[in-house]
């Protein structure tokens, strides 16, 4: 099972929806026709337009949809993203849940643009991580590859990385190299990653495992460049994690790591200010 399995549009609009939009049957006519754009109210990277898109087509197939902003691009205030013309009541019933996956979506791809653009190094991919909304990893994750940044893992199914606790529950750095040489006999398509919490960790793990890329978790920059220079003739690459911010990125990304990855992508972003306004009502 994984998120994908979930459809959070659905969800949503039963959520938000349940047995019937009340106010609207009562205040719209059921065949007033109406055009409504939505707008943004900042300055932003957009995401998430196609699912914002699809909440209206789910309400009502018969919606016309024009989008006017790709997820990706830059819009300014007053920027026009979507525009949706049909019946009144279907517009406003998928209002709110459309908008909240787009500011939601956007948010991400605006924080991910600032990373990036903060690390001022086309050598290193900025990375998402698990730690994201439950239900909506497909959608966040797509998000940050619309901001600029790269796809860690999308669950634990398909790649192995050996955090901290599961070398404390299981025979530490001991075994590593048997472990390894297991997993590349059994599932020789999965890429292998490695926690190290200090360089003689490092050491260890590249003396003693054939693994395809190295976790360095909460490493000063001294540490960082030392590590690198210590993998700089192995065929592994190197990953920075933990305690990464906007005023700190740009020095990390200059150590020579190959991957920053970075929690607040996914649960630390801002939603972006988007409204939804009926521009034209009648035929």
């Amino acid at each position: 099972m994984n998120g994908a399995d979930l459809d959070p549009i659905d969800i949503a609009l039963r959520e938000d929806v349940g047995s019937g939009d009340v106010t609207t049957a009562n205040f719209v006519a059921e065949n007033l026709e109406a055009t409504a754009r939505i707008v943004a109210q900042e300055k932003a990277i957009v995401a998430g337009t196609a699912t914002a898109a699809e909440v209206f087509r789910r309400l009502d197939p018969q919606l016309k949809i024009d989008m006017l902003r790709a997820d990706g691009s830059e819009v300014s205030p007053n920027d026009s993203v979507m525009e949706i013309r049909g019946r009144a009541s279907s517009i406003l019933t998928g209002e709110r849940v459309a908008l909240n996956f787009l500011q939601r979506l956007s948010g991400v791809a605006t924080l991910t643009k600032q990373f990036v653009d903060a690390a001022a190094n086309p050598s290193v991919t900025i990375l998402d991580t698990r730690k994201t909304t439950p239900g909506l990893r497909t959608l966040e994750k797509a998000a940050v590859a619309a901001g600029g940044g790269g796809n860690h893992r999308f669950g634990l199914f398909d790649m192995v990385l050996v955090k901290d606790n599961h070398l404390a529950c299981g025979r530490g750095f001991h075994s590593l190299g048997e472990i390894v040489r297991r997993i590349r006999a059994e599932r020789p398509e999965i890429k292998i990653e490695i926690e190290a919490d200090n360089l003689r960790q490092v050491r260890a793990i590249l003396s003693n495992a054939d693994v395809d890329l190295i976790l360095l978790d909460n490493m000063r920059p001294a540490q960082l460049r030392e590590a690198v220079a210590l993998a700089k003739d192995k065929n592994v690459k190197l990953e920075a994690s933990g305690g990464v911010n906007l005023k700190n990125i740009r020095v990390i990304a200059a150590t020579g790591v190959d991957f920053i990855s970075i929690g607040a992508l996914t649960h630390s972003a801002r939603a972006i200010d988007f409204s939804l306004e009926i521009t034209h009502v009648g035929t």
